[in-house]
């Protein structure tokens, strides 16, 4: 666009040949729109046919400037309307108007023809230049064409063939995939009726897999197949029927191995089934089915019971099963020995019960365990896998594809391309001319998958039943589910061995409600005691756990009998002691042997031996470990109390602590009976004695420490019970040791105290004169050997010795008082010779008693010492 600012304008040409333009003004108005008219002038005399044309025009200047589309038909009628609005001049005027207009477009010419002049050598030469180009264009396509022709034959000659054989190739391999492919398609068309197949034969785990492989296929190998499309839904439907299905047959066969004849046969039901049946429920997550087990078990207790009872009351003809309807009513008409056989009989059917329960689960645990154990090594496996293919990722794949015909840089380009094994790759360069398995497609069987392969190798397990099973790949449970589910497991076999003892409990308390257990003797107690102990230790040596319920209920019957046991022994032994006359008793045979016995460290009742052993005479005293002991029937009898309470302990451990302390309150009662009934005089007017006689005392004396003598004894059979905490019931031993003592010190008193008052009595009343020995002096003495008479047979040697020392020195203080009294001295004189005649014949008569010659009585204390 050229412009000129002096007033020019140019007219550019739209580039067709319609004669269409655009014109720049800077003048508006009327000018604007005559120089529009020009132009249309101009295009009507086609002197702008050529866009490269440019005309330059000489007009006045107004200094405004617009670009306007033009329309030459509206500028003349505008122009033609703004002349004739001006008061419509005459013909005159317009004919001039026209002749400017014709002189104006004269202008218009010459400039043109003067450009033209000017640009015509520019011309010329593009007329030339267009005539070479045209002949080197005519060359250049004689060159084409020949060239064409000389391809032509070579590719006829050379390229033909090779191509057809490539595309030959390509149409086989393409037919081959869609032969496999049908094939394939063939096959799982056959799914359906194949799963049917398996679920008839219950192979759960087969009929899944088979499933999940077609869906598999179905999602790789086969998308978008029309007929197929509905195959998948029906696969999923099918899928949560074989579930249905796995849960209904394991509880029919949950049922029917909890309800097989309890007999010492404790082997599996049908192994191979429940493992099978136990992959299918773990493959489909089913991980709650051991709680339709737990069901079963419950059920199945219940009717164990049931059944034991009346298969037992079927056999006994004292109960009419037509008037007693009821079960529990029947099983309350059984003596004791019926229901102990009963009780017995239940419990060794749940120990059976148990471990059948047991085999079963360890089944499945170790089922449970194979998968754990399969997880673990498939992590380790591709753990080393990965590892491995970081090495080997870049030759395996050069190898694949120069086999393929690609160029080895290419290789490394492809980065979507796998890596193939090199067992793989060796098997398809078996034949040069094939093609490899494509990763989409089923090939024939020399190309089978390498997964396929690798899960018959190595997934294949021996479980406990000596059955192999396929644990598959696609078994997506997690390390944390199998051993929760583990865990459940044994939980389920501890919950076994809690319904057992629960249904025992319930056994139990409905026998007990009329207080049958209750009104049980102690041996009869005991046998049941034992028994239940030993069901409860076989049952923890069963299932790994102990359970508390039956233990429970046993240690309150226990209570029961406990309370009942020592009630009945502290009655028994109040009764002794109210009908004891405190005579020496004659030693039985039995008890001789009974306490022989607890002195070889058997401390235990002795089973009765034969009538000929009963013919012994009975002793004199109770011997034990060497020494004699006088003693009264009464505690005689509580010995053989106190080994009862023993051997209860030791036919029921869980007592111990019950028994501890109702037999210290037994011996505190019989020490504090004894001593009212002797020292307190009790006994003369409960038995009727006339008077507490020195004998009474010294056996009393004796027996209690008899008692005394066995009490560390019983301290350390109860120790060896009890645990390590409970030691500080111990000290009620100590605690009664010490009463005992007090007692008998006590009663040491006491006849120290009776010779005290008969000799403040005698010798109150003495008198230094003859004759010599004096009355008083013959009546000590007489009183003195009336007293060792009383208590020598009765006690030790040295308890004598011991209590005639401190009867002496009781006779000293008072004869030193009475001498005192009288005035008598050692001075030699004839009092002082009186009293020493008669001290002399004290003493002699003294030493003479037996075990008293050594006594040293030291009479020189009589005297009152010299200031």
């Amino acid at each position: 666009m050229i412009l000129d600012h002096q007033g020019t304008f140019c007219i550019i040409p739209t580039g067709n040949r319609s004669g269409k333009f655009k014109l720049h003004l800077r003048t508006p108005g009327p000018v604007g729109d005559f120089y529009k008219l020009l132009k249309y002038r101009c295009q009507e005399r086609r002197f702008m046919k050529d866009a490269r044309t440019f005309v330059l025009l000489k007009i006045p200047s107004t200094g405004l400037y617009y670009t306007p589309t033009i329309n030459p038909g509206q500028i003349w009628n505008k122009y033609l309307s703004t002349a004739g609005g001006k008061g419509n001049r005459d013909a005159a005027s317009s004919k001039l108007l026209q002749e400017k207009l014709s002189h104006y477009l004269d202008i218009v010419e010459v400039n043109i023809a003067h450009q033209i002049s000017l640009r015509s050598e520019a011309f010329f030469h593009a007329m030339t230049s267009q005539h070479e180009l045209q002949d080197y264009l005519r060359k250049t396509s004689q060159a084409v064409k020949l060239l064409r022709e000389k391809i032509a034959q070579i590719d006829k000659v050379m390229c033909e063939g090779s191509l057809q054989v490539l595309r030959l190739s390509l149409t086989r391999n393409n037919c081959i995939k869609a032969y496999n492919k049908l094939k394939l398609m063939a096959t799982v068309h056959q799914t359906q009726p194949t799963v049917q197949l398996l679920l008839s034969t219950s192979e759960f785990v087969g009929a899944l897999d088979l499933i999940a492989t077609t869906q598999e296929v179905l999602q790789q190998e086969l998308q978008g197949i029309h007929s197929f499309r509905h195959l998948g839904s029906q696969l999923c439907e099918l899928e949560k029927l074989i579930d249905k299905m796995m849960i209904a047959e394991f509880s029919t066969y949950a049922r029917n191995d909890l309800n097989r004849p309890l007999e010492d046969d404790c082997q599996i039901l049908e192994e191979e089934r429940l493992v099978s049946l136990v992959f299918g429920l773990l493959k489909q997550r089913k991980l709650n089915f051991y709680e339709i087990y737990g069901d079963e078990m419950i059920i199945t207790a219940k009717n164990v019971i049931k059944q034991c009872v009346v298969n037992t009351v079927s056999q006994i003809e004292e109960i009419d099963t037509e008037v007693v309807v009821k079960i529990a009513d029947q099983m309350r008409m059984m003596n004791f020995p019926q229901w102990f056989d009963l009780l017995k009989n239940i419990f060794s059917k749940f120990t059976i019960f148990l471990k059948r329960i047991k085999a079963t689960l360890n089944t499945i645990r170790s089922v449970v365990f194979l998968v754990l154990d399969k997880n673990q090594k498939t992590r380790d496996l591709e753990d080393t896998l990965q590892k491995n293919s970081k090495d080997s990722t870049v030759d395996t794949e050069v190898a694949y594809l120069t086999h393929e015909g690609m160029f080895i840089s290419d290789a490394f380009s492809e980065g979507d391309l796998p890596p193939v094994a090199a067992d793989t790759t060796s098997q398809r360069n078996t034949s040069p001319n094939s093609e490899p398995c494509s990763s989409d497609s089923v090939s024939e069987p020399e190309c089978t998958t390498d997964s396929s392969s690798s899960k018959e190798q190595t997934s294949s397990s021996v479980t406990p039943g000596a059955v192999e099973m396929m644990i598959s790949d696609d078994m997506k449970l997690t390390d944390l589910e199998l051993v929760r589910l583990a865990n459940n497991i044994q939980e389920l076999l501890y919950n076994a061995s809690d319904i057992c003892h629960d249904r025992s409990v319930k056994f139990l308390m409905a026998r007990a409600k009329d207080g049958f257990l209750e009104k049980l003797n102690s041996n009869e107690f005991v046998t049941l005691s034992r028994l239940m102990e030993g069901f409860i230790l076989d049952t923890e040596q069963i299932c790994g756990r102990k359970s508390m319920s039956l233990r429970g209920a046993l240690q309150s019957q226990a209570n029961r009998f406990v309370n009942r046991f020592h009630e009945e022994r502290k009655t028994k032994l109040s009764l002794l002691l109210d009908n004891e006359r405190w005579k020496q008793a004659e030693v039985p045979a039995e008890f001789q042997d009974l306490v022989d016995s607890v002195s070889d460290g058997r401390i235990s009742l002795p089973e009765k031996k034969p009538a000929a052993t009963e013919e012994r005479k009975p002793a004199e005293f109770l011997v034990v470990e060497g020494q004699k002991y006088a003693t009264v029937g009464t505690v005689l009898l509580l010995i053989r109390i106190i080994l009862e309470y023993c051997q209860c302990v030791d036919n029921i451990p869980s007592i111990t602590t019950d028994m501890l302390t109702r037999l210290s309150d037994l011996l505190k009662y019989f020490n504090s009976r004894s001593c009212q009934l002797v020292l307190g005089a009790g006994a003369l007017q409960v038995v009727g004695l006339k008077t507490i006689t020195t004998k009474n005392l010294a056996l009393s004396s004796r027996c209690l420490q008899l008692i005394v003598h066995y009490i560390p004894i019983i301290r350390a059979h109860f120790e060896a019970r009890l645990q390590p905490k409970q030691y500080s019931m111990l000290r009620h031993f100590d605690h009664i040791t010490k009463d005992y003592h007090d007692h008998v010190a006590e009663i040491s008193a006491k006849l120290v105290a009776i010779m005290d008052s008969l000799f403040d009595k005698l010798l109150s009343k003495y008198e230094v004169k003859a004759p010599v020995p004096s009355a008083c002096f013959r009546n000590i003495c007489k009183q003195m050997a009336k007293m060792h008479e009383a208590i020598y047979d009765l006690l030790p040697e040295e308890q004598t010795q011991m209590l005639f020392l401190r009867i002496n020195a009781s006779y000293k203080l008072h004869l030193k008082r009475q001498l005192a009294h009288l005035n008598v001295v050692n001075d030699g004189g004839p009092l002082n010779g009186l009293v020493t005649s008669d001290v002399a014949f004290y003493t002699g008569n003294l030493q003479a008693l037996k075990g008293l010659n050594n006594l040293d009585l030291n009479m020189a204390e009589i005297w009152e010492q010299k200031r």
